[in-house]
């Protein structure tokens, strides 16, 4: 869907839908142990947005959700690129990053050298199970069921 200026990025966050949806997610620096058993709560419904008219999730905000480093999130992909047809996961065009980039960042700006190294991938809600299913994480298998949830909210929401 075209936004502001032609673009076709836009963000699914809960200013735009009205929704919080929440699930628990851990940095790579801060892990839960099972003595606190705690987790920070991350807004689902932020890190969902809109590409070429789906609702996709990045790679680098899937492994974290996932608690696997982007890296390996892409290796595992690249290893089964049989179980990722196109309506569940694509790369997002330079134009595609950059607004991205642009839309989750305060600095609007590109500084000499920042420009996107690697172009992300999207994943669709189908691609982003069938992530968790190829990543041998424990904690991705637990996770993927609050993925799910916060894009059946947003399709939920959107009627």
């Amino acid at each position: 869907m075209p936004c502001k200026g032609g673009h076709w990025l836009r963000n699914m966050g809960p200013e735009t839908t009205g929704l919080r949806a929440t699930f628990p997610a851990m940095s790579q620096e801060k892990k839960s142990s099972p003595e606190t058993g705690s987790l920070s709560v991350v807004p689902a419904a932020e890190r969902i947005i809109e590409v070429r008219g789906l609702r996709v999730i990045l790679d680098a905000d899937l492994a974290s959700v996932y608690g696997v480093e982007t890296r390996s999130l892409n290796q595992a992909v690249k290893r089964n690129k049989r179980r990722f047809p196109n309506d569940f996961m694509f790369r997002l065009t330079p134009e595609e990053a950059v607004e991205t980039q642009r839309s989750r960042s305060q600095n609007v700006i590109l500084k000499r050298g920042q420009n996107v190294k690697h172009l992300p991938l999207a994943f669709t809600e189908h691609g982003a199970i069938m992530a968790a299913s190829v990543l041998n994480s424990a904690r991705a298998a637990e996770m993927s069921v609050f993925v799910v949830r916060a894009f059946v909210r947003l399709r939920d929401h959107a009627r």
